[in-house]
């Protein structure tokens, strides 16, 4: 190669200077998934080596689960290219946020509740659903669901790691000086629940400088201390000062700003998120890593009048177009627009349940699709969980410089907004394990 010819990249990744295989050696259907994920690629063009795996472990997915193939959301290991066989066993992963929900999802890993701004609560709260529980659940389960309600096919990452839930607040208010209480109580209880990972998807009340301000100084204790602390970088990326606010400002804190992997394993159609992004008044340029912040599916809240809808309309998704108005009549006062269509011819029912479903994000009766950093976070922390698996030496400090050392950067992204890039799943689990490995 001449010194002005360009480096050999791969044309799935844009990775340079890797292994290539030419795209006619793959086995056809693996072909055949690269072809439906990577715009534009040729079977005439090579993949590189971890585009390769990448698409051979999708293949392997879809033969084992065939109904994947109908899936309208992808379910966060498979777009992310996890290691299916790490579910974050062994490690203990502590949620901060407004409430919470003993989801099925979840089974019996909870070992611990605790609410900071009413001490007296108790554990069986959690049963009970609230406006303030819906948050909280969403995001534990992205992390830690084993997909019971949906035949395990909408697992977090960490599927089998405890959790530790610390409400701070209400669904009206999270207070500033409460995320400080509830990482206080973490540090504290830390060694007797074995917390390694604090997943936190909420924010301050107000931008500080991590020097003065109490809740930012409460995260870098927790740093100090061996405990990776994870948090949701904000939404505010379009707003005029797009400000990161503590804990997410802290230095030693992981702040995760948002992907839009537009719901495909193509990875040249990313973009950002409207996450918000430094510098913080600190000067630190945050968020420190992305991971997808929409098209993020995550469990509906049982008793609730949302999850009576979204049940209404899978049931009437799945439904012959002669059921639907037995399915109507037999579900009166449960959606009003769904109760007036009646009337309509049944492919005009049909129209209105799809606009329902797409309008409400519906899944299936039991999950939905949603956005934000908030669920951005507790993908990072459920990788954090394999690593912490794969590597159980591995100090927080490690985990922290593998995830940053292993993301990927979208190359037409500035790197304010996105800061090392896109966390890469098994990239960063094989980093950890190198770790493990004796050293000659």
């Amino acid at each position: 190669m001449s010194k002005d010819a360009a480096p050999l990249a791969c044309p799935a990744c844009r990775s340079e200077e890797v292994p290539l295989l030419p795209g006619r050696t793959l086995e056809a259907e693996v072909a055949a998934v690269a072809i439906a994920n990577a715009r534009g690629w040729h079977p005439d063009q090579p993949l590189c080596l971890e585009c390769v795996q990448r698409f051979a472990d999708a293949l392997a997915e879809l033969r084992r689960r065939p109904d994947w193939r109908g899936v309208p959301i992808l379910p966060t290991p498979l777009r992310l290219g996890a290691d299916p066989g790490l579910t974050g066993a062994g490690v203990t992963i502590a949620f901060l946020d407004s409430g919470f929900y003993a989801h099925p999802d979840l089974g019996t890993r909870i070992v611990r509740y605790v609410d900071v701004t009413r001490p007296g609560a108790r554990r069986e709260e959690l049963r009970k659903p609230d406006v303030s529980s819906w948050h909280g659940m969403m995001t534990s389960v992205v992390a830690c669901g084993d997909g019971h309600l949906s035949d395990g096919v909408y697992r977090g990452l960490a599927s089998r790691a405890k959790l530790v839930l610390v409400k701070v607040g209400s669904a009206k208010r999270i207070a500033h000086d409460d995320i400080r209480k509830g990482l206080d109580w973490v540090i504290r209880n830390r060694r007797r629940y074995g917390i390694r990972v604090v997943n936190v998807s909420c924010g301050g009340d107000y931008e500080a400088s991590y020097l003065t301000d109490a809740l930012s100084q409460s995260a870098e204790r927790a740093a100090r201390e061996g405990l990776l602390v994870v948090a949701a970088a904000g939404n505010a990326g379009l707003h005029p000062r797009h400000p990161v606010v503590p804990p997410a400002s802290a230095p030693s804190v992981l702040a995760v700003g948002g992907l839009d992997d537009k719901n495909r394993r193509e990875t040249t159609g990313w973009d950002m998120y409207h996450s918000s992004y430094g510098p913080t008044l600190d000067g630190l340029q945050k968020p420190d890593l992305l991971a997808p912040g929409i098209w993020v599916a995550a469990p509906i809240l049982p008793g609730t009048p949302t999850a009576d809808q979204a049940a209404l309309v899978a049931r009437l998704q799945g439904a012959r177009e002669d059921e639907l108005k037995a399915i109507l009549r037999e579900s009166p006062g449960v959606d009003e627009q769904l109760d007036a269509a009646l009337g309509l011819e049944p492919y005009l029912i049909r129209q209105l349940v799809e606009i329902r479903a797409r309008d409400q994000n519906v899944i299936s009766g039991s999950y939905k699709h949603v956005d934000g950093t908030s669920f951005s976070a507790p993908i990072v922390s459920s990788l954090a969980a394999q690593l912490f698996e794969a590597c159980p030496t591995l100090s927080a400090r490690e985990a922290r410089q593998v995830l940053i050392e292993t993301a990927r950067r979208l190359p037409h992204v500035a790197v304010d907004r996105q800061g090392f890039g896109v966390v890469d799943a098994r990239r960063a689990v094989e980093a950890a394990r190198q770790r493990k490995a004796p050293k000659d």
